[in-house]
Protein backbone atom coordinates (compact mmCIF):
# COMPACT_ATOMS: atom_id res chain seq x y z
CA UNK A 1 0.00 0.00 0.00
CA UNK A 2 1.68 3.75 -0.78
CA UNK A 3 1.43 6.32 1.55
CA UNK A 4 1.78 10.13 1.62
CA UNK A 5 4.36 11.98 3.30
CA UNK A 6 2.57 15.22 5.09
CA UNK A 7 4.30 18.15 6.84
CA UNK A 8 2.23 20.87 8.58
CA UNK A 9 4.29 23.73 9.04
CA UNK A 10 3.77 27.33 10.32
CA UNK A 11 6.74 30.15 10.29
CA UNK A 12 7.76 28.89 13.22
CA UNK A 13 8.21 25.23 13.37
CA UNK A 14 7.19 22.18 11.96
CA UNK A 15 3.91 20.81 13.79
CA UNK A 16 4.23 17.62 12.22
CA UNK A 17 5.94 15.12 9.89
CA UNK A 18 5.30 11.67 8.81
CA UNK A 19 3.48 9.25 6.80
CA UNK A 20 -0.22 8.69 5.97
CA UNK A 21 -2.71 6.61 3.98
CA UNK A 22 -5.20 9.60 3.89
CA UNK A 23 -5.66 13.61 4.46
CA UNK A 24 -8.74 15.08 5.00
CA UNK A 25 -8.50 19.02 4.89
CA UNK A 26 -11.10 21.79 4.94
CA UNK A 27 -10.17 23.90 1.58
CA UNK A 28 -12.71 27.12 1.00
CA UNK A 29 -14.80 24.82 -1.46
CA UNK A 30 -15.16 22.18 1.66
CA UNK A 31 -13.62 19.14 2.53
CA UNK A 32 -10.94 17.65 0.90
CA UNK A 33 -9.60 14.09 0.78
CA UNK A 34 -6.28 13.10 -0.54
CA UNK A 35 -4.48 10.06 -0.87
CA UNK A 36 -1.69 8.41 -2.36
CA UNK A 37 -1.04 9.42 -5.91
CA UNK A 38 -3.70 12.33 -5.37
CA UNK A 39 -3.91 14.66 -8.89
CA UNK A 40 -1.50 18.37 -8.01
CA UNK A 41 -3.70 20.36 -6.00
CA UNK A 42 -2.96 23.73 -4.20
CA UNK A 43 -5.86 24.80 -2.34
CA UNK A 44 -6.49 27.40 -0.08
CA UNK A 45 -7.73 26.12 4.16
CA UNK A 46 -10.09 27.26 6.12
CA UNK A 47 -9.99 27.38 9.98
CA UNK A 48 -11.02 23.30 10.83
CA UNK A 49 -9.13 20.58 11.97
CA UNK A 50 -6.80 18.28 9.48
CA UNK A 51 -7.22 14.62 9.87
CA UNK A 52 -4.25 12.98 9.10
CA UNK A 53 -4.95 8.78 9.12
CA UNK A 54 -1.80 6.51 9.19
CA UNK A 55 -1.28 2.93 9.17
CA UNK A 56 -3.70 1.01 11.15
CA UNK A 57 -6.09 3.73 11.15
CA UNK A 58 -4.82 5.65 13.66
CA UNK A 59 -5.81 9.37 13.41
CA UNK A 60 -3.92 12.62 14.58
CA UNK A 61 -5.65 15.66 14.13
CA UNK A 62 -4.31 19.01 14.38
CA UNK A 63 -6.26 22.22 14.57
CA UNK A 64 -4.77 24.81 11.29
CA UNK A 65 -5.57 28.46 11.43
CA UNK A 66 -6.01 29.16 7.57
CA UNK A 67 -2.89 28.60 5.06
CA UNK A 68 -2.36 26.43 2.02
CA UNK A 69 -2.07 22.69 1.04
CA UNK A 70 0.04 21.28 -1.66
CA UNK A 71 -0.36 18.27 -3.21
CA UNK A 72 2.10 16.48 -5.86
CA UNK A 73 1.90 12.85 -6.00
CA UNK A 74 2.56 11.25 -2.59
CA UNK A 75 3.40 14.61 -0.90
CA UNK A 76 1.10 16.62 1.31
CA UNK A 77 2.59 20.00 2.09
CA UNK A 78 0.28 22.42 4.50
CA UNK A 79 1.93 25.53 5.14
CA UNK A 80 -0.50 27.25 7.96
CA UNK A 81 -0.64 30.42 9.58
CA UNK A 82 -1.28 28.40 12.81
CA UNK A 83 -1.11 24.80 13.61
CA UNK A 84 -1.51 22.67 16.89
CA UNK A 85 -1.65 19.50 18.22
CA UNK A 86 -4.28 18.28 20.92
CA UNK A 87 -1.79 17.64 23.42
CA UNK A 88 0.03 21.42 23.22
CA UNK A 89 -3.69 22.87 23.37
CA UNK A 90 -5.06 24.16 26.38
CA UNK A 91 -9.06 23.21 26.90
CA UNK A 92 -10.31 25.58 29.10
CA UNK A 93 -8.94 28.51 27.80
CA UNK A 94 -10.39 27.41 24.38
CA UNK A 95 -14.04 27.10 25.95
CA UNK A 96 -12.98 30.75 27.34
CA UNK A 97 -12.07 32.17 24.24
CA UNK A 98 -15.61 30.81 22.34
CA UNK A 99 -17.58 32.23 25.02
CA UNK A 100 -15.96 35.43 24.62
CA UNK A 101 -16.19 35.30 21.06
CA UNK A 102 -20.36 34.49 20.79
CA UNK A 103 -20.46 36.71 23.38
CA UNK A 104 -19.18 39.57 21.43
CA UNK A 105 -20.95 38.60 18.14
CA UNK A 106 -24.34 38.51 20.33
CA UNK A 107 -24.06 42.03 21.45
CA UNK A 108 -23.43 43.52 17.96
CA UNK A 109 -21.74 46.81 19.21
CA UNK A 110 -21.48 49.03 16.70
CA UNK A 111 -17.62 49.15 17.29
CA UNK A 112 -17.26 45.21 16.86
CA UNK A 113 -14.91 44.01 13.98
CA UNK A 114 -17.33 41.42 13.13
CA UNK A 115 -14.75 39.57 10.82
CA UNK A 116 -12.14 39.58 14.07
CA UNK A 117 -14.43 38.27 16.15
CA UNK A 118 -15.98 35.45 13.63
CA UNK A 119 -11.91 34.28 13.43
CA UNK A 120 -11.87 34.06 17.09
CA UNK A 121 -14.77 31.65 17.18
CA UNK A 122 -13.88 29.47 14.53
CA UNK A 123 -10.36 29.28 15.97
CA UNK A 124 -11.62 28.16 19.21
CA UNK A 125 -14.46 25.80 17.98
CA UNK A 126 -11.59 23.99 15.57
CA UNK A 127 -8.94 23.78 18.67
CA UNK A 128 -12.14 22.21 21.02
CA UNK A 129 -12.95 19.76 18.08
CA UNK A 130 -9.24 18.57 17.55
CA UNK A 131 -9.16 17.97 21.24
CA UNK A 132 -12.34 15.63 21.34
CA UNK A 133 -10.40 12.37 20.94
CA UNK A 134 -7.69 12.75 23.03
Amino acid sequence: MSKLTIEVVTPERVVYSGEATMVIARGVEGDVGIMPNHMPLVTPLKIAPVRIKTVGDKETVIAVSGGFMEVRGTQVAILAESAELPEDIDVERAKQAKNRAEQRLNEKHPDLDIRRAERALQRAISRLEATKNI
